[in-house]
């Protein structure tokens, strides 16, 4: 009986000691291997929306310090089979355009929608040239900061002004003037003192010192740096910190040389927690890398080979300390990159081109909550917003995809 005790302790000991070497094998392989978030859409968010809303084009989106969900969309984009009971004889029950800005909380559901044109007195009342106040024509870029201002801009025709809300949609400053474009260089002042811009596309803020930077944008090309509380004009730069220049490069071409200036549009703006500021220069494919005094660092590329709208969309970094990935939404191939930050290596991207779930029809902006869930919103016919959670840390195969992926 004894015997058989040794005999069965002996097999056990060896099958730990086997299952712990394979163990040791796994873990030696991840450690060598390449990780990065594996990213599954969640389609039960949003809710569905109250009031019989509808949304349009999504200009931006951003995530606060509780996780909720800020959406910038488009009112006038809404096509008109969509807004039946507002025309002269109505046409049918079906629907009406939701406010422009509209806060979700971590559920998806609706927490507050106010701003634009289909909010009813707000362009009359709370958002007025005579406040100094221009709504823009065409909404594009949201920013909200840990105490709760929530900053907006515009890239229309006559957008050149980035505007400062509360939480609730008070009007606090504006930055630029409607109408009246700045160039790149040298900078231009508005009536207010603040500087003009020409059709930013989005914002982001310096924490530490309270500074405003704004990709400035779809009619200029830099990046300029204001005052976060006052609006006043602090620095600003081109590509490669070269004095930005308006001068037209011409058609992107990726078999010629690097453009020493930003195309147009300069589309985002992140502010890593290292003091690395990350650019978008969507059209020329490539993300630039600055100090935050506009000295140069470096440059990665998306897909240098796309020409059309470009790849580099929207920047937003992971939530861990070290924010070790940086996240990219490609409106022209239609999926999100993830590159590691530290040396701009891509390394997965997530969707495809669709209408199904987890699929992008022109998605144009990008946010990341503190458990590193992606949310991305689409532009032209695509009017969506989308999910995407974050199921942790995988490897990754050499074309892209997580070991795991379905």
């Amino acid at each position: 009986m004894k015997a058989w005790r040794w005999i069965y302790v002996a097999i056990l000991v060896l099958s730990l000691d086997v299952g712990l070497g394979v163990a040791a094998e796994d873990r030696h392989d991840t450690k060598n291997a390449k990780i990065a978030p594996r990213l599954k859409v969640d389609p039960s968010w949003p809710k569905p929306l109250p009031d019989n809303w509808v949304i349009g084009q999504i200009g931006g989106i951003a995530v606060d310090s509780r996780d909720h969900v800020w959406v910038l969309q488009r009112p006038r984009s809404v096509p008109e089979r969509y807004l039946g009971p507002t025309l002269t004889p109505p046409r049918s029950t079906c629907c009406f355009a939701a406010p422009s800005v509209i806060e979700f909380d971590s559920k998806g559901e609706v927490v507050q929608a106010w701003g634009g044109p289909s909010d009813p007195g707000f362009l009359e009342s709370r958002c007025t040239p005579t406040i100094g106040c221009d709504w823009p024509q065409t909404e594009h870029g949201i920013f909200v900061s840990d105490d709760g201002h929530v900053y907006i801009g515009g890239n229309g025709g006559p957008d050149h002004q980035v505007i400062k809300f509360t939480g609730d949609g008070t009007f606090v400053m504006q930055i630029g003037i409607a109408g009246m474009r700045g160039s790149s260089n040298p900078v231009q002042f508005a009536p207010n003192g603040t500087p003009l811009l020409g059709r930013p596309a989005e914002m982001d803020l310096d924490r530490t010192a309270n500074e405003l930077y704004i990709a400035d944008g779809y009619q200029n090309r830099r990046i300029i740096v204001v005052d976060a509380t006052t609006g006043q004009y602090k620095r600003h730069w081109g590509a490669y910190g070269n004095v930005p220049s308006d001068d037209d490069p011409g058609p992107y071409d990726p078999n010629a040389p690097l453009a020493q200036q930003f195309r147009t549009p300069v589309h985002c703006v992140a502010v890593a927690s290292d003091g690395l500021v990350y650019v978008c220069d969507r059209v020329n494919n490539r993300i630039q890398v600055f100090q935050k005094n506009g000295i140069f660092v470096t440059e990665f590329f998306t897909d240098r080979n796309t020409r059309g709208n470009g790849s580099a969309y929207n920047a937003a970094l992971s939530p861990d300390r070290k924010q070790t990935y940086l996240f990219n939404a490609d409106g022209e191939n239609q999926h999100i990159w993830t590159f590691l930050r530290r040396t701009g290596e891509a390394l997965t991207k997530t969707g495809r081109g669709g209408r199904f779930p987890g699929h992008f029809a022109a998605v144009h902006s990008l946010a990341v909550d503190s458990k590193g869930n992606v949310y991305t919103g689409e532009v032209d016919a695509g009017m969506r917003l989308q999910k995407f959670s974050n199921l942790g840390l995988r490897a990754i195969r050499s074309d892209g995809r997580s070991d795991d992926d379905e």
